[in-house]
């Protein structure tokens, strides 16, 4: 029986809908949902604030807001504390709760904990992108791009940047890599930490404490590092943080490190992890300042190894590894109140949990069931998360600290929700490369009569150390194929994450022989298991890897598509490496530079199979994708038109490896699944 393993309260709030009621899910109900994130306790444990985003479809914009709810009253309604036309990220606390601070306007506000007008507690002339408070509220720690010369002297950087925009000449002169990154060019300045003072009123005055002082890195790191890479101690007087300080390298280097620095400014960093060359991150303190969890891989220059568990004890310098053996990668770490527990969060066989861990003995526990746990939070007694899964968006849900009592707590997008019926899914799984175990998601619309034929989208997931969970994703959500009247397929291949270390590193150097493996078994094993299949009629899509995949098979796996689309995916491996920006990840993926492992990279090379494309493909290309550049697009486009096959390129000029924007996404969507039903007619066949 075809069953959908929702734990969410959407799956309750989407049902009940009549067959004459329902209508499909369409790509701007999901471009217009609202979406939770951020949740954080108050320091009682009695509310939770959030950021809640909100798109406005007309303006093709999103904007933030920061709400508060009530835990302990059932009946709650949550209060708006930004007002409206106030975009607002990363909600946190003040220390006695009678606040929330947050990011707006790219400097720090709060507002009180009752609602009422903001007020600005930084006015530097440089931008905030992340802060911190400390233990005892009277000091902000703030992040901020600087030049290294002018440190914490923001005005000479403002300077600089001012004499920069006025110069009539625009060229820019680069000595070292990492001139772009993700989706901007780089100026030559560095994301550094400051301390600053508050007033009484709350409000930072002083000159600032640079903190991070001495070392060429980012803190955070560049493009999403937030500060779940920043600790204050318990007692204020240390700032641990995350920093790839390792200068001319960066650009084939993982090599992160743990360093210490005296809160008063009165000693340079501290690198406590110095003997491992590999990516340490996540610093967390525990509860009673004597010890130092923090997050570590054991191979060098390796973004998707393992990251293990360990836990330092400040006083000694002694390091062990917690739960050596659980064979999962951990991500944010907190402490319980005791310090007897770590809480972390991980990909967990198609799901993404929160799982508790006894400091002592290393026994693991997962506290969550399905879905994906999108942020969670920690109090005395209770924890807060946002939670979402196949079934629908995330919705804030609350437990006690083993998982017991769980309750969701709020209802987004009822309303733009009702009406609308959501396809149901299963998991399945079944024997792929080397007689592992493999699994993957088939997605279908609910209620299909017995016999009825669904062409389907086969999704190949991107990476491609990721995975196709059991998440309700806003770039590649089968919903939107399903409201199409598609029958959705993805594959966790060898690769993929939350599986184990060793099926995760099956794919290093391995691109086109062991996850095709897998994907043409679980493509035979979804249409043996699911007779509402028409493998007659199908089409494979993917991004970034999965658009890479998508050539390859068009050149060694042709035979069961009607057509193909490519988002931002790579054409020509050893041109790839030779463009992108973060070059440690083509370096580990082929086992090194194309002039050290030219055969790994010509080995899986679409664009020497380029003879054999015959099926028609749609190719997606951002103008500001750096990971994966525009020629690699435009490549594709050339051979597809080239050798007479019907092709399209959608070229979007200001989105980066994403398509972010709201008109944008519907666009992308809509013309994908043009594509699709040009190839496979219409859909929902009898």
């Amino acid at each position: 029986m075809f069953l959908s393993r929702a734990l969410l309260v959407a799956t309750a709030l989407f049902a009940g809908v009549t067959a004459a009621a329902a209508r499909s899910f369409t790509a701007q109900d999901l471009a217009t949902l609202d979406r939770v994130s951020e949740p954080r306790l108050s320091p009682d444990g009695k509310f939770v604030a959030y950021q809640l985003r909100e798109a406005d479809f007309a303006a093709n914009t999103a904007s933030n807001g920061v709400w508060t709810l009530s835990l302990d009253n059932a009946n709650a309604s949550p209060t708006r504390l930004t007002p409206a036309g106030f975009s607002a990220t990363q909600p946190r606390w003040s220390r006695d709760g009678k606040s929330v601070l947050m990011v707006s306007k790219h400097q720090v506000w709060r507002v009180a904990a009752t609602g009422g007008a903001p007020s600005q507690v930084t006015k530097l002339p440089l931008d905030v992108e992340n802060f911190m408070l400390s233990p005892d509220g009277t000091k902000l720690l703030v992040s901020v791009a600087v030049f290294p010369d002018c440190g914490a002297d923001f005005a000479c950087t403002k300077k600089r940047l001012d004499e920069a925009a006025a110069r009539q000449g625009a060229g820019k002169m680069f000595d070292h890599l990492f001139i772009r990154h993700w989706d901007e060019w780089a100026d030559g300045r560095r994301k550094q930490i400051f301390l600053l003072s508050l007033d009484a009123g709350g409000v930072a005055a002083g000159a600032p404490l640079w903190l991070s002082r001495g070392l060429d890195g980012d803190v955070p790191s560049k493009p999403f590092g937030d500060d779940r890479d920043i600790s204050f101690a318990p007692d204020g007087k240390s700032v641990f943080f995350a920093v790839r300080a390792v200068g001319r390298e960066e650009a084939w280097s993982t090599n992160f490190d743990i360093y210490r620095a005296a809160a008063d400014g009165s000693a340079a960093p501290e690198n406590l992890t110095k003997s491992n060359p590999a990516w340490d991150a996540g610093p967390s303190v525990s509860p009673d300042g004597r010890m130092l969890a923090y997050r570590a891989m054991k191979v060098p220059n390796d973004e998707s190894d393992r990251f293990g568990i360990f836990v330092r004890d400040l006083a000694t310098g002694a390091v062990r590894e917690i739960a050596p053996n659980w064979d999962r990668s951990a991500d944010e770490l907190l402490w319980s109140d005791d310090g007897r527990t770590l809480f972390t969060d991980s990909d967990d066989l198609g799901q993404h949990r929160i799982f508790a861990i006894d400091v002592a003995s290393g026994q693991v526990k997962p506290v969550t069931g399905d879905g994906h746990v999108g942020g969670f939070d920690l109090g005395h007694d209770r924890m807060v998360y946002a939670l979402d899964a196949l079934s629908g968006p995330a919705q804030l849900v609350t437990a006690k600290l083993d998982g017991s009592g769980t309750r969701t707590l709020t209802k987004f997008n009822a309303d733009k929700m009702r009406g609308v019926e959501l396809g149901t899914y299963e998991q399945f799984s079944f024997k792929g490369w080397n007689d592992d175990t493999v699994y993957g998601f088939v997605v279908k619309p609910a209620g299909v009569a017995p016999g009825k034929k669904l062409p389907v989208a086969f999704l190949i997931h991107g990476g491609p150390e990721g995975s196709f969970s059991n998440n309700f994703h806003y770039r590649w959500n089968p919903q939107t194929y399903v409201g199409a009247g598609y029958a959705v397929v993805m594959i966790d291949f060898h690769g993929s994450t939350g599986y184990g270390q060793a099926f995760t590193d099956a794919i290093k150097e391995h691109w086109g022989d062991r996850p095709l493996e897998d994907l043409q078994k679980g493509w035979k094993a979804a249409l043996a298991k699911y007779d509402f299949l028409d493998g007659d009629r199908a089409c494979a899509l993917g991004g970034s890897y999965g658009g890479y995949m998508v050539n390859w098979i068009a050149g060694r796996w042709n035979e069961p598509w009607k057509c193909l689309v490519n988002h931002d995916g790579i054409l020509d491996t050893r041109a790839m490496y030779f463009s992108t920006e973060e070059l440690w990840f083509t370096e580990r993926e082929n086992g090194g530079t194309p002039w050290e492992k030219p055969e790994t990279y010509e080995r899986f090379n679409p664009v020497n199979h380029v003879d054999k494309w015959r099926v028609p493909e749609m190719v997606v290309q951002g103008g500001k994708d750096f990971r994966v550049p525009l020629e690699q697009g435009i490549g594709t486009f050339n051979a597809l038109q080239r050798r007479g096959i019907p092709s399209q390129l959608l070229y979007f000029s200001e989105e980066n490896h994403w398509v972010l924007k709201p008109q944008n996404s519907v666009q992308w969507h809509q013309a994908v699944e043009s594509w699709l039903k040009r190839w496979t007619g219409d859909a929902g066949r009898s």
